[in-house]
């Protein structure tokens, strides 16, 4: 980025460049309120970069990962009072760009400043995004690089084909990029990074019976 900021700061031809670009980000945030005033709960849908990025009906296995890791972490969250958990229609409004992860996770601090009415929401703490064929290129090229500038403490990409997770994490909360991705499989544990406390096995995510034995691990 610092990069690009140089080339336009010493380009001949800056104020056509400025005006150029107000101009897109106009008619971007244009497209981005009535992309709002559009999209309804019954619609998975996100705002790309300027454009409306529609969702297909995920596969069995997909939901299923969501559904038992959602179950792992809300139920760990609550106990703990450590925070909210939110899955599928959570709006992120980020900078330039809404996203709607499979998973969110935000502390009690946050949490604790939302409204019943709220609609779009500030970034999370922990995101999840579970892969697809579809979404392979934008889990792990833009949302990547946005939720890192944001702040999101921690990111997993869920692979439910292969049973892996991909962890990305900042080193430090100023920073504004991952470090190079950790790789889990499913006879491994993980722990995450902004949720203290919270290990489980890779398989309880994919498997039910290890789910719930997980699930009775954390109770205790």
């Amino acid at each position: 980025m610092v990069d690009y900021a140089e080339k336009i700061l010493n380009s001949p031809d800056l104020p056509q460049v400025v005006k150029r670009l107000n101009q897109v980000l106009e008619e971007e945030n244009r497209r981005r309120h009535e992309f709002r005033e559009w999209v309804t709960p019954s619609i998975k849908a996100e705002f790309i970069n300027g454009e409306v990025v529609l969702h297909s009906p995920v596969r069995r296995r997909h939901w299923k990962v969501t559904d038992l890791l959602s179950r792992l972490l809300s139920f760990f969250a609550d106990i703990k009072k450590l925070g909210v958990v939110g899955t599928e229609k959570v709006m992120v409004a980020l900078t330039r760009n809404d996203y709607e992860p499979d998973l969110v996770f935000f502390s009690k601090e946050k949490a604790d400043q939302f409204s019943e009415d709220q609609l779009l929401f500030p970034a999370p703490d922990f995101v999840v995004e579970i892969l697809s064929k579809k979404t392979a290129a934008t889990d792990r090229g833009v949302k990547k690089q946005d939720y890192a500038a944001h702040g999101v403490q921690e990111y997993w990409i869920v692979d439910p084909l292969h049973q892996q997770i991909e962890q990305y994490y900042l080193a430090l909360p100023t920073d504004t990029t991952y470090l190079p991705a950790r790789i889990f499989g499913p006879d491994d544990d993980i722990e995450s990074r902004a949720v203290p406390g919270f290990v489980i096995p890779v398989r309880a995510i994919f498997d039910s019976e290890a789910n719930v034995q997980a699930m009775q691990k954390l109770m205790r």
